[in-house]
Protein backbone atom coordinates (compact mmCIF):
# COMPACT_ATOMS: atom_id res chain seq x y z
CA UNK A 1 0.00 0.00 0.00
CA UNK A 2 1.28 3.46 -1.02
CA UNK A 3 0.79 6.26 0.82
CA UNK A 4 0.59 9.81 -0.52
CA UNK A 5 1.36 12.81 1.15
CA UNK A 6 -0.35 16.07 0.35
CA UNK A 7 2.25 18.86 -0.64
CA UNK A 8 2.62 21.21 2.32
CA UNK A 9 3.10 25.48 1.50
CA UNK A 10 6.66 26.28 1.93
CA UNK A 11 7.59 29.98 3.46
CA UNK A 12 8.75 32.40 0.87
CA UNK A 13 12.61 32.76 1.39
CA UNK A 14 15.53 31.10 -0.20
CA UNK A 15 15.70 27.72 -2.32
CA UNK A 16 17.53 25.74 -0.09
CA UNK A 17 17.48 25.29 3.95
CA UNK A 18 13.50 26.49 4.27
CA UNK A 19 10.90 24.83 6.97
CA UNK A 20 7.72 23.44 6.14
CA UNK A 21 5.11 25.73 7.51
CA UNK A 22 2.89 23.73 8.91
CA UNK A 23 0.34 26.38 10.62
CA UNK A 24 -2.92 25.60 10.39
CA UNK A 25 -5.37 27.93 7.84
CA UNK A 26 -7.31 30.63 9.75
CA UNK A 27 -10.54 29.20 10.49
CA UNK A 28 -12.13 31.73 9.20
CA UNK A 29 -11.36 30.27 5.56
CA UNK A 30 -12.14 26.85 6.37
CA UNK A 31 -15.28 26.18 4.61
CA UNK A 32 -16.19 22.90 7.25
CA UNK A 33 -18.79 23.20 9.86
CA UNK A 34 -17.29 21.58 12.49
CA UNK A 35 -14.07 23.26 13.03
CA UNK A 36 -16.09 26.58 13.27
CA UNK A 37 -18.09 25.41 16.11
CA UNK A 38 -15.42 23.68 17.59
CA UNK A 39 -13.54 26.74 17.09
CA UNK A 40 -15.69 28.83 18.71
CA UNK A 41 -16.60 26.63 21.83
CA UNK A 42 -13.02 26.62 22.37
CA UNK A 43 -12.66 30.45 22.32
CA UNK A 44 -15.90 30.51 24.56
CA UNK A 45 -14.61 28.68 27.08
CA UNK A 46 -11.11 30.29 27.46
CA UNK A 47 -12.91 34.07 27.67
CA UNK A 48 -15.00 32.43 31.04
CA UNK A 49 -12.43 34.18 33.17
CA UNK A 50 -13.00 37.77 31.77
CA UNK A 51 -14.58 39.73 34.41
CA UNK A 52 -17.03 40.79 31.74
CA UNK A 53 -18.31 37.61 31.24
CA UNK A 54 -18.03 36.39 34.82
CA UNK A 55 -20.36 39.50 35.41
CA UNK A 56 -23.06 38.54 32.97
CA UNK A 57 -22.37 34.64 34.23
CA UNK A 58 -23.34 35.74 37.80
CA UNK A 59 -25.98 37.62 37.14
CA UNK A 60 -27.86 35.18 34.91
CA UNK A 61 -26.90 32.56 37.24
CA UNK A 62 -28.72 34.50 40.34
CA UNK A 63 -32.09 35.52 38.23
CA UNK A 64 -31.58 31.72 37.08
CA UNK A 65 -32.01 30.50 40.79
CA UNK A 66 -34.09 32.77 41.88
CA UNK A 67 -36.90 32.51 39.49
CA UNK A 68 -36.63 28.53 40.38
CA UNK A 69 -36.62 29.28 43.82
CA UNK A 70 -40.19 31.84 43.23
CA UNK A 71 -41.52 28.80 41.33
CA UNK A 72 -40.60 26.04 43.52
CA UNK A 73 -42.76 28.04 46.45
CA UNK A 74 -45.72 28.44 44.49
CA UNK A 75 -45.28 25.28 43.86
CA UNK A 76 -45.39 24.22 47.73
CA UNK A 77 -48.93 26.12 48.12
CA UNK A 78 -50.13 24.45 45.71
CA UNK A 79 -49.75 21.38 46.28
CA UNK A 80 -50.47 22.22 50.28
CA UNK A 81 -53.74 23.84 49.09
CA UNK A 82 -54.51 20.56 46.77
CA UNK A 83 -53.66 18.24 50.03
CA UNK A 84 -56.24 20.22 52.18
CA UNK A 85 -58.65 20.32 49.59
CA UNK A 86 -58.89 16.61 48.96
CA UNK A 87 -58.60 16.19 52.87
CA UNK A 88 -55.08 15.02 53.24
CA UNK A 89 -54.43 17.22 55.56
CA UNK A 90 -51.00 19.16 55.77
CA UNK A 91 -48.88 16.19 55.66
CA UNK A 92 -45.22 17.97 55.56
CA UNK A 93 -43.09 14.93 54.24
CA UNK A 94 -45.48 14.59 52.19
CA UNK A 95 -46.26 17.81 51.27
CA UNK A 96 -42.10 18.19 50.92
CA UNK A 97 -41.55 15.12 48.66
CA UNK A 98 -44.22 16.09 46.31
CA UNK A 99 -42.98 19.63 46.03
CA UNK A 100 -39.55 18.58 45.65
CA UNK A 101 -40.25 16.08 42.69
CA UNK A 102 -42.72 18.55 40.91
CA UNK A 103 -39.65 21.24 41.02
CA UNK A 104 -37.38 18.36 39.82
CA UNK A 105 -39.47 17.86 36.52
CA UNK A 106 -40.34 21.55 36.20
CA UNK A 107 -36.43 22.55 36.44
CA UNK A 108 -35.68 19.43 34.17
CA UNK A 109 -38.32 20.52 31.47
CA UNK A 110 -38.38 24.73 31.46
CA UNK A 111 -34.26 24.95 32.62
CA UNK A 112 -33.50 25.82 29.15
CA UNK A 113 -36.18 28.11 28.36
CA UNK A 114 -35.65 30.26 31.57
CA UNK A 115 -31.75 30.01 31.24
CA UNK A 116 -32.06 31.70 27.37
CA UNK A 117 -35.05 34.14 28.30
CA UNK A 118 -32.96 35.28 31.16
CA UNK A 119 -29.50 35.49 29.29
CA UNK A 120 -31.78 37.78 26.16
CA UNK A 121 -31.70 40.52 29.29
CA UNK A 122 -27.71 40.13 29.42
CA UNK A 123 -26.79 39.08 25.83
CA UNK A 124 -25.51 42.73 25.28
CA UNK A 125 -23.06 42.16 27.92
CA UNK A 126 -21.58 38.99 26.64
CA UNK A 127 -21.76 39.68 22.66
CA UNK A 128 -19.88 43.29 23.81
CA UNK A 129 -16.84 41.26 26.02
CA UNK A 130 -16.24 38.79 23.06
CA UNK A 131 -15.95 41.29 20.37
CA UNK A 132 -13.87 43.73 22.50
CA UNK A 133 -11.85 40.83 22.49
CA UNK A 134 -11.60 39.24 19.73
CA UNK A 135 -13.25 41.66 17.30
CA UNK A 136 -13.07 45.34 17.93
CA UNK A 137 -14.18 46.34 14.79
CA UNK A 138 -17.22 44.80 14.93
CA UNK A 139 -17.88 45.82 18.52
CA UNK A 140 -17.85 49.55 17.37
CA UNK A 141 -20.18 48.61 14.94
CA UNK A 142 -22.54 46.99 16.43
CA UNK A 143 -26.02 48.37 18.07
CA UNK A 144 -27.56 48.16 21.66
CA UNK A 145 -31.18 46.80 21.30
CA UNK A 146 -33.57 49.15 23.24
CA UNK A 147 -35.30 47.36 25.57
CA UNK A 148 -38.31 46.84 24.10
CA UNK A 149 -37.10 44.64 21.23
CA UNK A 150 -34.70 42.84 23.47
CA UNK A 151 -38.18 42.06 25.35
CA UNK A 152 -39.64 41.29 22.56
CA UNK A 153 -37.04 38.66 21.48
CA UNK A 154 -36.83 37.21 24.66
CA UNK A 155 -40.78 36.60 24.84
CA UNK A 156 -40.67 35.07 21.16
CA UNK A 157 -37.73 32.64 22.24
CA UNK A 158 -39.48 31.53 25.38
CA UNK A 159 -42.87 31.59 22.92
CA UNK A 160 -41.16 29.07 20.74
CA UNK A 161 -39.37 26.97 23.49
CA UNK A 162 -42.54 26.42 25.09
CA UNK A 163 -44.48 25.55 21.70
CA UNK A 164 -42.02 23.32 20.61
CA UNK A 165 -41.35 21.40 24.13
CA UNK A 166 -44.78 21.00 24.54
CA UNK A 167 -45.01 19.69 20.69
CA UNK A 168 -42.21 17.19 21.39
CA UNK A 169 -44.26 16.00 24.91
CA UNK A 170 -46.35 13.45 23.06
CA UNK A 171 -44.12 12.04 21.19
CA UNK A 172 -41.42 11.86 24.36
CA UNK A 173 -44.62 10.17 26.43
CA UNK A 174 -44.69 7.44 23.47
CA UNK A 175 -40.75 6.68 23.43
CA UNK A 176 -41.29 6.51 27.47
CA UNK A 177 -40.86 2.85 27.34
CA UNK A 178 -37.82 3.01 25.29
CA UNK A 179 -36.26 4.95 27.99
CA UNK A 180 -33.86 6.83 26.36
CA UNK A 181 -36.45 8.22 23.60
CA UNK A 182 -37.43 11.28 25.68
CA UNK A 183 -34.29 12.59 26.20
CA UNK A 184 -32.94 12.10 22.50
CA UNK A 185 -36.41 13.74 21.40
CA UNK A 186 -36.14 17.15 23.99
CA UNK A 187 -32.16 17.21 23.16
CA UNK A 188 -33.12 17.49 19.40
CA UNK A 189 -35.87 19.94 19.82
CA UNK A 190 -34.11 22.02 21.97
CA UNK A 191 -30.55 21.71 20.06
CA UNK A 192 -32.71 23.59 17.20
CA UNK A 193 -34.06 26.09 19.47
CA UNK A 194 -30.43 27.12 21.07
CA UNK A 195 -28.71 27.21 18.12
CA UNK A 196 -31.18 29.81 16.74
CA UNK A 197 -31.23 31.91 20.05
CA UNK A 198 -27.59 31.74 20.70
CA UNK A 199 -26.70 32.76 17.07
CA UNK A 200 -29.40 35.30 16.90
CA UNK A 201 -27.99 37.47 19.72
CA UNK A 202 -24.59 38.58 17.74
CA UNK A 203 -26.46 38.82 14.41
CA UNK A 204 -29.47 40.85 15.46
CA UNK A 205 -27.00 43.92 16.17
CA UNK A 206 -25.29 43.80 13.28
CA UNK A 207 -27.95 43.47 10.76
CA UNK A 208 -28.51 46.17 8.05
CA UNK A 209 -32.09 45.54 8.35
CA UNK A 210 -35.01 43.70 8.94
CA UNK A 211 -35.04 41.31 5.69
CA UNK A 212 -31.14 40.68 6.16
CA UNK A 213 -30.66 36.57 6.63
CA UNK A 214 -28.25 35.00 9.47
CA UNK A 215 -25.33 33.98 7.34
CA UNK A 216 -24.59 31.23 9.89
CA UNK A 217 -25.78 27.67 8.19
CA UNK A 218 -27.83 25.62 9.50
CA UNK A 219 -25.11 22.75 10.52
CA UNK A 220 -23.55 25.58 12.40
CA UNK A 221 -26.33 26.50 14.24
CA UNK A 222 -27.87 22.98 14.93
CA UNK A 223 -24.27 21.81 16.32
CA UNK A 224 -24.02 24.63 18.50
CA UNK A 225 -27.29 24.09 19.55
CA UNK A 226 -26.68 20.11 20.13
CA UNK A 227 -23.35 21.16 22.00
CA UNK A 228 -25.30 23.65 24.30
CA UNK A 229 -28.42 21.52 24.87
CA UNK A 230 -25.97 18.60 26.26
CA UNK A 231 -24.37 21.07 28.64
CA UNK A 232 -27.46 21.48 30.20
CA UNK A 233 -28.01 18.45 30.52
CA UNK A 234 -24.89 18.02 33.17
CA UNK A 235 -25.17 19.18 36.67
CA UNK A 236 -23.76 22.56 37.27
CA UNK A 237 -21.92 23.04 34.07
CA UNK A 238 -25.61 23.52 32.73
CA UNK A 239 -25.41 27.25 35.01
CA UNK A 240 -22.62 27.84 32.39
CA UNK A 241 -23.99 27.20 29.32
CA UNK A 242 -26.14 29.81 27.93
CA UNK A 243 -23.13 32.06 29.04
CA UNK A 244 -20.86 29.71 26.85
CA UNK A 245 -23.55 29.03 24.06
CA UNK A 246 -23.79 33.42 23.23
CA UNK A 247 -20.15 33.63 23.38
CA UNK A 248 -19.35 30.68 20.56
CA UNK A 249 -22.65 31.95 18.91
CA UNK A 250 -21.01 35.60 18.56
CA UNK A 251 -17.75 34.23 17.69
CA UNK A 252 -19.24 31.45 15.48
CA UNK A 253 -21.51 34.54 13.35
CA UNK A 254 -18.44 36.60 12.93
CA UNK A 255 -16.64 33.50 11.32
CA UNK A 256 -19.78 33.18 9.25
CA UNK A 257 -19.68 37.05 8.56
CA UNK A 258 -15.74 36.88 7.35
CA UNK A 259 -16.32 33.64 5.32
CA UNK A 260 -19.11 35.38 3.25
CA UNK A 261 -16.83 38.53 2.92
CA UNK A 262 -19.15 40.73 5.27
CA UNK A 263 -17.12 43.39 7.25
Amino acid sequence: MRLRLAALPLPAKGAFGECVDLSFQPIETQPQTMPAVIHALALALRQLADTAVLRVLAKSIALTVIIFAILAAALYHLVLGAAAEIGLGAQAEATYLVTLILTLLMAWFLFRVVAIAVLQFFADEVVLAVERKHYPQAADSARKLPFREDLTNSLRGVGRALLFNLLALPVALILLFTAIGPAIVFLAVNAVLLGRELTDMPWLRHRAGPDETSPIGVGERLLLGLAIAGLMLVPFANLLAPVIGAAAGTHLFQIASKRGGRE
